[in-house]
């Protein structure tokens, strides 16, 4: 009987601490000047393009702080789907990580920093290496929409080739020269691809940012699918079908199923 008494008030005392711990995390983010629910919302998209096969033990997807909006938030060197509010870091434009160390962040995440310096309006990045599109940056074949939900792929693909800006590398943005270089060949556009790479895409929001890399994908499989089927001669979606289908392209309904799927995990 007395054992339980002290097995009961173990508990009873574990049971605050337990309960104190969500709290303690979000202080610590407050105290790193980071709004904990967008921390949130990245660690949540990092899981859904995962979960999508957008990314894979590759590729990132970061948000421009809104606290800061010459800031951006990015997960440290990992696997997307295994990505914690822990592993946020804060960086500036030129990819300087902000009062953590340096050396646990991605390689790439120049990517980023190149990208919000030249587009004040871009909210939302993400690198991946979807196998479906390398074809199309390194080929003749231009990538276009072939179905309404890739209609913003209607403004124009471009293709970085890192040999024009820094000659033969090993292929990675891995310095704000070659994050500048790749930014002015996105210029304007929602997406750019990476010679024998992959692509980056941009976007308003997080959850458009993911729902264009998702598509995107979709309609790179599509297109090759249809090129095949069709001997090359395959109807594309008119310029103004584009324009028109892209200002639909919030995908919150998409959003809200992936959210939901990822958290019941």
């Amino acid at each position: 009987m007395k054992r339980r008494r002290v097995l009961l008030c173990v508990l009873a005392a574990a049971l605050p601490l337990a309960a104190q711990r969500p709290a303690a995390k979000e202080n610590a983010r407050a105290q790193r000047g980071l709004n904990s629910k967008l921390v949130d919302e990245l660690v949540l998209a990092n899981h859904i393009l995962a979960a999508n096969g957008v990314l894979d033990a590759y590729g990132h997807v970061s948000v421009r702080d809104d606290r800061n909006p010459n800031h951006f938030l990015l997960a440290r060197h990992m696997a997307a789907g295994l990505v914690t509010p822990d592993d946020i870091i804060e960086y500036d434009f030129d990819s300087n990580a902000v009062g953590v160390d340096a050396s646990t962040g991605y390689t790439e995440r120049f990517i980023h920093g190149g990208i919000y310096k030249a587009r004040p309006d871009v909210m939302s990045v993400v690198h991946f290496h979807a196998p479906e599109v390398i074809p199309f940056g390194v080929t003749s074949v231009p990538l276009q929409p072939v179905f309404h939900m890739a209609g913003f792929l209607g403004e124009g693909v471009p293709i970085f080739d890192i040999r024009k800006a820094a000659g033969e590398t090993d292929m990675l943005i891995r310095n704000v020269a070659l994050g500048q270089a790749l930014a002015a060949s996105l210029a304007s556009k929602p997406a750019v691809l990476l010679r024998g790479h992959g692509a980056v895409v941009v976007a308003p929001a997080l959850h458009v940012v993911a729902g264009r890399a998702y598509y995107m994908t979709a309609n790179a499989r599509l297109q090759a699918q249809a090129i095949q089927l069709g001997a090359g001669k395959v109807t594309y979606l008119d310029p103004e079908e584009a324009r028109k289908s892209a200002a639909q392209d919030g995908f919150e309904r998409a959003w809200a199923l992936w959210k939901q799927t990822v958290m019941a995990k």
